[in-house]
């Protein structure tokens, strides 16, 4: 499908769709702010909480937030926006920022700060691409870490090799019936983006960075390190039998909140839950390959704001007003404090809020091995191919020498297409 078809398509659901996206549409006093996000209950609590005091300080303001979940919030924001309507701000991972820059539904922000403010942030905060800033996010991080039931396991393992000898003394069947009861290791392997950590672990990665750099975008998983990770999990299911046969995410949410599996690997939007839950838990890297000597490698990115491109004169005055606000150490803290969430500002980062906490130290420690999410609208693209191939692999419909191949194959055809 061509670029101008697809323009085409979009600007007839725009005429269609209109009952879809009319919360937040047709606003054009300078004074009423619209927020879309995506993020979780605990996340949108607070910050309307933060919405309420601003509007008590600026009563002539009304911010309104909405909740989308991600891929509805991107699909309606480019409908909306494409109409000339929709959100004044936007609140998500940082992925989101190609797409959107691609749509030009998103405005640059480099004029409506200076560069002092700018500088206040953590670098990985500021999204830039194609030479303009198009977000600044309040958290980064948003990562994958080994989550360990500190009952169960005292000391996490740090090697692969660790894991699988504890998994084994950790993985019981209590009642003797011939069903595991408690499992060492539950967590979502059967999507690509829990799958990553252990690509990069072996060496890999989802796309050639250096192609991406020059503006490329090569996917490259038709490799060696792509058949050893998933032939890796494969083992632990099938040869070590320390992971259930099969686990999708709530199961395996749900198992380490009952104390039958004894670590799960999971994100921050997580630990909230399980705190809830009353697990005595703490963080660690998750282990080190030892065929390899690496470690797990997985993706981060900032959550922030983008400003749509049809904010204009007194009201993009008042919403970068908004944001100077929410992106304040001030208010940062708030949701480190609540939410062990990692700050973007640097002045927040050196709080003792941040330096207190050891749930926050740890993921900090297993932030230095991630490695950002590529930005390039092209990553979709790969995330579908990646899927199908991938979850064939544990119906034994595949060999993971076959579902590295039909990956890359699927990835370029469907970049391909969506170039064409």
């Amino acid at each position: 499908m061509s670029s101008r078809t697809t323009f085409i398509l979009l600007l007839l659901l725009v005429i269609f769709s209109t009952l879809v996206v009319t919360q937040g549409m047709g606003r054009r006093d300078p004074n009423d702010i619209v927020i879309w996000t995506q993020d979780f209950v605990p996340g949108r609590e607070l910050l309307l909480q933060q919405l309420e005091l601003y509007m008590e300080q600026h009563p002539k303001l009304k911010v309104s937030l909405i909740y989308y979940e991600t891929e509805e919030l991107r699909n309606n924001f480019i409908i909306a926006a494409l109409g000339g309507s929709g959100p004044d701000l936007i609140y998500g991972p940082s992925d989101q920022v190609g797409p959107f820059e691609v749509m030009q539904i998103i405005r640059p922000m480099e004029d409506l700060f200076t560069p002092e403010e700018l500088a206040c942030f953590q670098s990985d905060a500021l999204v830039w691409w194609k030479g303009h800033l198009y977000q600044i996010g309040d958290r980064i991080g948003n990562h994958l870490t080994l989550v360990y039931n500190k009952d169960l396991v005292p000391v996490p393992p740090k090697t692969t090799d660790e894991l699988i000898v504890l998994g084994q003394k950790l993985t019981k069947d209590f009642n003797q019936d011939g069903l595991i009861d408690q499992y060492a290791l539950a967590w979502n392997f059967v999507e690509p983006y829990f799958f990553v950590p252990f690509l990069g672990g072996y060496g890999g990665w989802v796309m050639d960075e250096q192609a991406l750099a020059a503006g490329n975008p090569l996917p490259t998983l038709d490799t060696p390190a792509t058949v050893k990770a998933c032939q890796f999990i494969l083992d632990l299911r099938n040869k070590y039998r320390i992971i259930p046969r099969e686990c999708d995410y709530d199961m395996a949410d749900a198992m380490f909140k009952q104390g039958k599996a004894a670590m799960i690997i999971n994100g921050p939007w997580s630990w909230g839950g399980y705190a809830k839950a009353g697990v005595n838990f703490d963080l660690a890297r998750i282990p080190q390959i030892s065929e390899t000597g690496l470690w797990p490698t997985p993706m981060f990115s900032p959550k922030g704001y983008s400003i749509s491109i049809n904010v204009q004169g007194k009201k993009l005055s008042n919403v970068v007003e908004l944001l100077r606000f929410l992106l304040s150490a001030e208010m940062e803290l708030q949701f480190t404090k609540n939410l062990n969430t990692i700050p973007s500002r640097k002045e927040a980062l050196n709080n003792d809020i941040v330096k207190n906490n050891p749930i926050l130290q740890h993921s900090i420690e297993q932030l230095e091995v991630a490695k950002p999410m590529p930005i390039d609208p092209a990553m979709r693209a790969i995330w579908d191919a990646m899927r199908p191939a991938y979850q064939l692999l544990f119906s034994g419909s595949l060999t993971p020498e076959q579902a590295a191949r039909k990956m890359q194959e699927d990835a370029v055809r469907k970049i391909r297409e969506m170039n064409e």
